[in-house]
């Protein structure tokens, strides 16, 4: 070896590819490092860049607030545990509202609010919306609409009691801020307030597993695979009407036929498999033209100053349910695995109230609702009757569980109080919202409101 050969680069031992031997030997340890490694660096860059389409929605996040209180945050969070029958009956002062829930669309979840405008037809954005299935005394092919046979299709709303699962259909409003919409190039559609639908929904087969990875990538363990729909919550023009293939038709609910506008051409098919709905299925948008009118236990015209009205709720604008009563009522239920507390929002009300005595408001014949030291927010009801229950509070309103007897086997026999219902159990109030000044109807109700009993009688319930 020269003096130089001992500075060169000596051969190695190691055989080349060529030869039949890797240049590279990496033993399982190495190869699970490589991984880990390479996990590590993606990790971040795939949580803030997912490589997965948008929703529908996302976009509104750019321009818009979701409306409401975050579940984890819900006024209702802490109802099993408060003394909400603390105060005692006079016709002062008895309580204050202690949660606000509206329904934009008949039988799905509610949003809770902190306050809400109140207009005739009870809080704004309130029952809006019905889902609907078109019905026929015979076998009928749902898309034929002409001849005869079409006369005989009717279009029935659904709620819960036939189809549970709308108990699951996640709703959202989007209102636009102003805040977020400053110095942006607007759009069209930039100051509407929208509507979002979601349902659970997986895929069969390998595009399943991916929307699942997809979901729990994007919104934690706990995300699932959804189907969303998008929608503006105000009434279409005509123009849109014909782009989007609306179509005023009538539709039933409960006695009433009303007209109103189908926009069931925005709801994919896998909604109604989702829900077990096996006939056509519509979604009603209610037509501010053609307003159902109340008659029966609300107030006349000449007394409320107007006529009442309502858009899909049963029979009148606004519910108010007092916890007291629904702490009572738990008291006696029987508790299983399906039952195993009352949750206030089993019985879907407006307004819940807090610290009057159990059922007191049984006896109120109306009612205001006012800001201690703000009197210009009042707003006063017509408590019109009492609320009369079918089975509906038996789903479970988280995840679409129907009991198959409670809470409606105790109802009817503890709350079996109306001689106008017979067998039928009570719980909460139909209430019809007065105005100080017709010509302009709105006030508005917010949590922490004291309430005042004005006026107290009797209630004999009047079949819608």
């Amino acid at each position: 070896m020269g003096y130089m050969d001992k500075y060169l680069p000596q051969p190695s031992n190691v055989t080349g590819v060529e030869g039949g031997t890797s240049a590279l030997q990496l033993d399982p340890a190495s190869i699970l490092v490589l991984i880990v490694t390479l996990c590590a660096f993606c990790a971040p860059v795939f949580v803030l860049f997912p490589p997965f389409p948008p929703r529908k929605s996302d976009a509104l996040r750019e321009t818009h607030n979701k409306l409401g209180v975050e579940p984890s945050r819900s006024n209702l969070r802490d109802h099993w545990k408060v003394d909400h029958a603390a105060a005692s009956a006079s016709s002062g002062p008895a309580g204050t509202i202690k949660s606000l829930f509206i329904y934009p669309v008949k039988s799905c979840k509610g949003i809770e609010v902190t306050s809400a405008k109140v207009i005739p037809t009870g809080l704004e954005f309130d029952r809006l919306f019905t889902f609907a299935q078109l019905k026929s005394p015979f076998p009928v092919n749902v898309g034929d609409h002409d001849g005869e046979e079409a006369k005989a299709h009717a279009w029935d709303f659904i709620t819960q009691r036939q189809f549970p699962l709308l108990a699951t259909v996640e709703t959202e409003l989007w209102q636009p801020d102003l805040d977020k919409l400053r110095g942006k190039t607007l759009g069209v559609r930039s100051g509407e307030v929208f509507l979002v639908l979601r349902f659970p929904w997986r895929s069969p087969g390998f595009r399943g597993v991916l929307e699942t990875f997809a979901a729990k990538c994007l919104r934690g363990l706990s995300g699932q695979p959804e189907k969303e729909i998008l929608l503006p919550v105000r009434a279409p023009s005509e123009e849109e009407i014909k782009a989007k293939g609306y179509e005023y038709e009538d539709v039933r609910v409960w006695r009433d036929t009303t007209t109103a506008l189908n926009m069931g051409s925005e709801l994919p098919e896998e909604l109604s498999m989702y829900l077990g709905v096996s006939n056509k299925l519509g979604l009603f948008r209610s037509n501010p033209e053609k307003l159902r009118e109340v008659f029966k236990c609300a107030p006349k015209k000449d007394e409320a100053g107007y006529q009442p009205v309502v858009s899909f709720q049963d029979s009148y604008p606004v519910h108010i349910l007092s916890l007291g009563s629904v702490r009572d009522l738990e008291s006696k239920v029987p508790k299983d695995e399906v039952v195993n507390e009352l949750n206030p929002r089993r019985f879907r009300a407006n307004i819940y109230v807090t610290g009057c005595p159990a059922y007191d408001e049984d006896a109120w014949k109306r009612v205001r609702f006012a800001h201690p030291s703000q009197q210009e927010d009042e707003s006063t009801f017509h408590v019109s009757c009492r609320t009369t229950r079918c089975k509906l509070p038996n789903v479970n309103p988280d995840t679409g569980i129907r009991h198959p007897v409670e809470p409606d086997k105790s109802l009817r026999a503890h709350r079996d109080i109306d001689e106008g219902a017979p067998k039928t159990g009570c719980l909460g109030m139909q209430c019809t919202p007065l105005f100080e000044n017709v010509e302009v109807p709105e006030s508005r109700v917010a949590v922490g409101m004291s309430f005042e009993v004005l006026e107290r009688g009797e209630h004999f319930f009047k079949k819608v």
